[in-house]
């Protein structure tokens, strides 16, 4: 009977520490995410069109005619394609199509010049529900970089494509490619060719050397849209063209996750934009979100620290648009200002250009 209960006090006692292993090397993780109340029925969305010196005073009253009517007719897109029931992702692409067909605007077919007087494309964009991402860089005969850097998101394991990879893996997917040329634009050339002939400018030294605010404001054209849909799912886009005059394949803020582009439904979605290594050196758009997730505050609040605060310091200049998870919308910008627009589940449609 004794060697009976030795051997059962052995065996129970192993047992405990071959358990007490195990539960050692192979711990369990719990994640905990804040329960998101999704709003019944509530939808919207806001759009951006660049930010920087832009002044009433400098705008002809044909030019401001034409920026706000695109402006209504991308942001009605988006919002008919909400109000039926749409995606917040599908939104995002088919506004910001509408912006990058545009010559108005520095992305798709209004993007700027580069130093070797080419164009050169960045874009991203971001599902809130899942955290999935897509983004290119550098592309240079793609019609609509939003539509790739979403199939880089869905059809891709990676995140951020660049250059000719991304030319290519847009051509397998069946992505309208187009000859370089299409990005022409009169403007945007005269825009080069004003920084390069400026004096004392060797070369025009880089395009962070500014001479007047045409100049100056020629990389704040980017475009961008966050959305809220019916399902409580929010997604976010940019798309831009970059700088005037960049050089050696610069790459800015626009096609990075969480500085130009951020979405999370746990908090809001958020499109940048503005001097893109500023955005990228603050993370300014997962800033926003992570100061509503660890702060607690409004999407507003956060907004307004951000950008009018630690994104000043830094010495960037910008804006962002953003909605929440309760379709509270932001559109703050610490620039004279911002092309922007914003419409919600009230058919309610808000267009600025001017700081107000």
């Amino acid at each position: 009977m004794k060697k009976i209960l030795i051997f059962l006090s052995f065996t129970l006692l192993w047992g405990c520490k071959e358990q007490s292993k195990e539960t050692a090397e192979t711990p369990t993780i719990e994640v905990s995410q804040k329960e998101v109340q999704k709003p019944t029925n509530t939808f919207g969305i806001v759009i951006h069109g660049g930010a920087g010196t832009i002044l009433k005073e400098n705008m002809t009253p044909e030019k401001e005619t034409a920026y706000k009517a695109k402006l209504e007719e991308a942001i009605r897109v988006g919002h008919t394609i909400l109000k039926n029931g749409g995606t917040s992702l599908e939104a995002i692409e088919k506004t910001i199509n509408i912006l990058e067909n545009s010559p108005l605007f520095n992305a798709g077919k209004g993007a700027v010049f580069t130093n070797e007087g080419t164009n050169e494309l960045d874009a991203s964009i971001m599902d809130g529900s899942t955290l999935n991402a897509g983004a290119v860089a550098g592309v240079s005969t793609v019609k609509n970089p939003i539509n790739l850097a979403k199939e880089v998101m869905l059809n891709s394991p990676h995140v951020l494509l660049s250059g000719k990879g991304a030319d290519q893996f847009a051509a397998e997917r069946g992505l309208e490619i187009v000859d370089p040329k299409y990005f022409y634009t009169e403007n945007r050339m005269k825009a080069l060719q004003k920084v390069k002939n400026a004096p004392d400018h060797p070369d025009a030294k880089s395009a962070t050397s500014f001479y007047d605010p045409i100049i100056k404001d020629s990389k704040f054209g980017t475009v961008g849209c966050a959305a809220l849909d019916k399902h409580g799912n929010l997604a976010a886009g940019t798309s831009t063209g970059g700088m005037t005059n960049k050089k050696w394949n610069r790459i800015g803020d626009s096609p990075i996750i969480g500085a130009g582009t951020y979405a999370n439904n746990a908090t809001c979605a958020v499109s940048s934009t503005g001097w893109g290594e500023y955005f990228i050196r603050g993370m300014v758009a997962y800033d926003i979100s992570a100061m509503m997730e660890y702060k607690g505050v409004s999407l507003q609040e956060a907004a307004s620290e951000v950008i009018q605060k630690k994104l000043t310091k830094l010495g960037g200049t910008g804006g962002i648009v953003a909605i929440d998870n309760q379709g509270n919308v932001s559109m703050e910008f610490n620039t004279a200002g911002m092309y922007r627009a914003t419409m919600n589940a009230n058919d309610e449609l808000t267009i600025g250009i001017y700081k107000e």
